[in-house]
């Protein structure tokens, strides 16, 4: 990962999410707990804005986790993207065999119906 700012929002989304349900708190819940709106925190698991340094810390301490790991990548994305574009691989692969499949039968029918003609 380069540090896109996108990607950073997506990571930091994930994160609260999956640490605040671990926790059985609602958005609302956590946004008491932090000492933020809950328009802020509704905002932040949205990827619609980012957050200062005293937010993250707040959150990470509402969270009960070290701040650092509301940034870090979790590894269950990047198998869940593994799995989809496995997925999308596997069907395109599926329709170039069955499209190659079909043209080789028009041919051989072609080739076929000329010998019988010549």
């Amino acid at each position: 990962m380069e540090g896109n700012p996108k990607e950073l929002r997506k990571i930091l989304s994930f994160n609260l999410k999956k640490h605040r349900e671990k926790l059985g708190f609602s958005q609302e819940k956590l946004a008491e707990n932090a000492k933020l709106s809950t328009m802020m925190v509704k905002d932040i698991e949205g990827c619609r804005t980012w957050v200062s340094d005293k937010t993250l810390t707040s959150l990470a301490s509402a969270l009960k986790t070290d701040t650092y790991r509301l940034l870090m990548p979790d590894i269950a994305i990047e198998e869940e993207i593994f799995r989809m574009v496995h997925k999308d691989l596997e069907a395109m692969s599926q329709k170039i065999l069955s499209d190659v499949d079909a043209s080789l039968k028009r041919a051989v029918k072609s080739l076929e119906n000329n010998k019988y003609t010549t």
